[in-house]
């Protein structure tokens, strides 16, 4: 088992824990807002589970029916979670109109808000430490969970924030209409991961700057050749796919322009972590006169 899977399993062991505080805070309560945060909890622990399945088929070595792997996986399970969101913002909000027609009183409101900020406490610094994590090891899998965990950080406090105010008003409708807008937040946030997720199954060219050091490092490292063009990329899940034409003089040997790729793809793989380079090689004719010249 990998870094990243151990991480998606303790991002489910937490989920669990934040979930049971939560849902005791609703009973305590009897609030709502407190039951839309619970439910979201339910989602977090599902959508680690996903998360960690997803990151068991990615790590599968390629086979013959998968010869470039199996790195989207990860994509996958960022769109069931965005769906899992979606889902639940729905749920949210047919219980908040329910409340808005017939709002009831909080019981032991104090009690209630104590325990769902423990929960809320610990999802923040959870957050951050897997959104770190996630970033570190290109995972868009712990991304993603990472992501759902920090926008329910947000809700829960804007939650905490609104059932205080019903308990010190008594202004009982605050309390499903707190339950709504945390609804809503929670379909933005679904919709956003869903179609940052499919962005990835579409084959989306790494960043600018990664580009950017790939040329370069084709620049810097390609002496003997006479340009680079086409530069392509992809990313799927913690991979980079590359891939570009290699334009060399057209008297040089096979073994003398195999040297210079072997040496392309040690200085790329050395320092873009998860990068598998394609090469293909071309005589000098073969310029466009537009690359990426080599130094």
């Amino acid at each position: 088992m990998d870094r990243t899977q151990k991480a998606a399993l303790a991002s489910a062991g937490i989920g669990a824990f934040v979930m049971t505080l939560k849902f005791a805070a609703y009973w305590l309560t009897g609030s709502l807002a407190l039951y839309s945060d619970a439910l979201e909890s339910i989602i977090n622990v599902a959508a680690a589970a996903f998360a960690f399945v997803a990151l068991r088929v990615a790590a599968a070595p390629a086979d013959d029916d998968h010869p470039y792997g199996h790195h989207k996986a990860e994509y996958f399970s960022a769109v069931i979670e965005g769906a899992l969101i979606i889902v639940a913002a729905i749920l949210i909000l047919r219980e908040s109109y329910y409340g808005l027609l017939d709002p009831k009183p909080l019981d032991a409101p104090i009690l209630g808000l104590a325990v769902s900020a423990v929960g809320t406490a610990v999802n923040g610094v959870w957050a951050v430490a897997l959104l770190s994590r996630g970033k570190a090891w290109r995972s868009p899998a712990l991304v993603a969970d990472a992501r759902h965990v920090m926008s329910d950080v947000v809700t829960s406090g804007g939650v905490l924030i609104g059932v205080a105010l019903v308990a010190v008003t008594g202004t009982l409708i605050l309390d499903p209409l707190i339950a709504g807008l945390v609804a809503l937040n929670i379909l933005w946030s679904g919709w956003t991961m869903v179609r940052d997720s499919v962005s990835g199954l579409l084959d989306k060219a790494a960043p600018a700057e990664m580009v950017t050091q790939i040329r370069t490092l084709i620049s810097d490292h390609g002496e003997g050749a006479l340009e680079a063009h086409d530069v392509r990329t992809r990313h799927a899940g913690q991979a980079t796919f590359i891939d570009f034409h290699l334009v060399v003089p057209g008297e040089m040997t096979v073994k003398d322009s195999h040297d210079i790729c072997d040496r392309l793809e040690s200085a790329i793989e050395g320092a873009i972590e998860g990068a598998v380079v394609v090469i293909h090689v071309e005589p000098a004719e073969h310029a466009k006169g537009r690359g990426v010249p080599v130094v």
